[in-house]
């Protein structure tokens, strides 16, 4: 059973991306300070080996996409746990003297992640294959759940503030939206 050519060169860069997330990640850990964020890179370079190999395997084998992966969930937190607002945002300047602190390796993770997520689901949208298709959006959520672990890590530390607007601007703007009324003609 052949691959189509758009999946083949979908896949071919998705593991392309793989290997250099893993790559970076290496990295990241061996210049990490903090032992929290040095576990919370392990844990996502298990989970990128994990969703590699699979992929790997698939197109080595047809049958190998019944072996199951084991899904990066949701971190599980409340809305109210989010800090909302800028309070004295931190200059942000590049830094090129050649040894990242926690900070930039923290950024580098939330990048990764994000673009990894962005090109997964854009991937499977070109597949034929349904295996394929399915192992790449379950990259792209694994992905994206563990971007949401990183910028969790970054909100708790201040490093990643999230502006606000004024609430009666928010519900304003969102409340023009609608619900659809069910007596739509048929």
């Amino acid at each position: 059973m052949p691959f189509g050519a758009h999946e083949t060169m979908e896949v071919h860069e998705i593991l392309n991306g793989s290997i250099n997330m893993m790559n970076h990640f290496s990295l990241y850990a061996a210049q990490c300070q903090d032992p929290n964020l040095r576990q919370m890179i392990n844990n996502h370079m298990q989970s990128a080996i994990q969703s590699y190999d699979q992929l790997v395997a698939y197109t080595h084998d047809y049958n190998a996409a019944n072996r199951s992966m084991q899904p990066y969930s949701q971190p599980n937190i409340q809305p109210q746990q989010i800090r909302y607002g800028l309070h004295q945002p931190q200059a942000q300047v590049p830094q090129t003297q050649g040894q990242l602190n926690d900070q930039q390796i923290i950024a580098g993770m939330l990048c990764l992640h994000k673009g990894s997520a962005k090109n997964h689901i854009a991937a499977s949208l070109e597949c034929a294959d349904p295996n394929v298709r399915q192992m790449l959006i379950n990259g792209a959520q694994n992905c994206a759940n563990q971007a949401y672990e990183v910028f969790l890590f970054m909100n708790q530390q201040g490093d990643y503030q999230v502006p606000t607007m004024e609430d009666h601007t928010a519900k304003t703007y969102l409340h023009s939206y609608q619900p659809v009324q069910q007596n739509i003609h048929q």
